[in-house]
């Protein structure tokens, strides 16, 4: 059985949102569908909310050394896939 999940949103963030996602070789809906799967995934959400937050600014060395390691850790426990790998499926699934 499938559930409906409605939400309003500005149309200008619709339009944009649309647009953005058959950019990106899918839809709004399945965009949805994958925020909610990664939610499940990372039980929370799955990127970091901070308030003010600048996205831009540079990492310093240290939280580029601890990426770094957390990236090595997965790799050691197989948590990863080949980015061609990847990508195959991407193209598959779409068709591209």
């Amino acid at each position: 059985m499938a559930s409906v999940i409605q939400v309003r949103v500005d149309d200008d963030l619709k339009t944009r949102s649309d647009s953005l996602f058959k950019s990106l070789g899918t839809d709004t809906t399945t965009a949805i569908r994958i925020f909610l799967t990664q939610s499940l995934a990372a039980n929370g959400f799955p990127f970091e909310i901070r308030r003010n937050a600048d996205i831009y600014r540079p990492l310093t060395e240290n939280e580029i050394l601890e990426k770094l390691a957390i990236s090595r850790t997965h790799a050691e426990q197989g948590l990863y896939r080949d980015a061609d790998d990847v990508l195959a499926d991407v193209r598959a699934k779409y068709g591209i």
